[in-house]
């Protein structure tokens, strides 16, 4: 188990590496692979929610963040339910609980995610320049029910 315990550290030195490099995919499948090899490996689990806020980042909707992906909640989730989803992940990233290489830029991001999403005009014109409503709507024909959760 000692050798597993080395190999996920080194796993985790070389995601931290490739985080440093912008490369974020390579950072997430290093970390994968230190968690496989030891789970409970100090700072790991800090560490892949920092890099969940980057791999969200990277993803564009019309050319701009999906701020929705960023707070891993559906776009036609309730205000009550971003804000738990903030809360959550701010505890989890906040830079004075969050010590992983990376955490306050996520932090940051996610951040400007909440900044976005919590107000009401700038979530309403965020969502017709990107026609969220109606991208989502189509394929359901209906709001779902219980003010949608995480998605992702």
């Amino acid at each position: 188990m000692e050798s597993n315990k080395d190999e996920a550290i080194k796993a985790k030195e070389m995601a931290e590496q490739k985080l440093a490099e912008n490369d974020i995919l390579g950072a997430k499948r290093f970390a994968s692979k230190a968690q496989s090899l030891f789970p409970r490996l100090e700072g790991l689990s800090q560490f892949l929610q920092t890099l969940n806020i980057y791999a969200a980042a990277e993803r564009k909707v019309n050319g701009e963040l999906d701020w929705y992906k960023i707070l891993g909640v559906h776009p036609l989730a309730d205000a009550e339910t971003i804000k738990k989803q903030y809360r959550k992940l701010a505890l989890a990233l906040h830079p004075d609980k969050n010590k992983a290489v990376g955490a306050d830029g996520a932090f940051k991001i996610l951040s400007e995610a909440w900044s976005l999403l919590s107000d009401k005009v700038k979530r309403a014109a965020y969502d017709e320049k990107q026609n969220i409503r109606a991208l989502y709507q189509k394929g359901a024909g209906q709001n779902p029910p219980g003010g949608v959760k995480e998605y992702g």
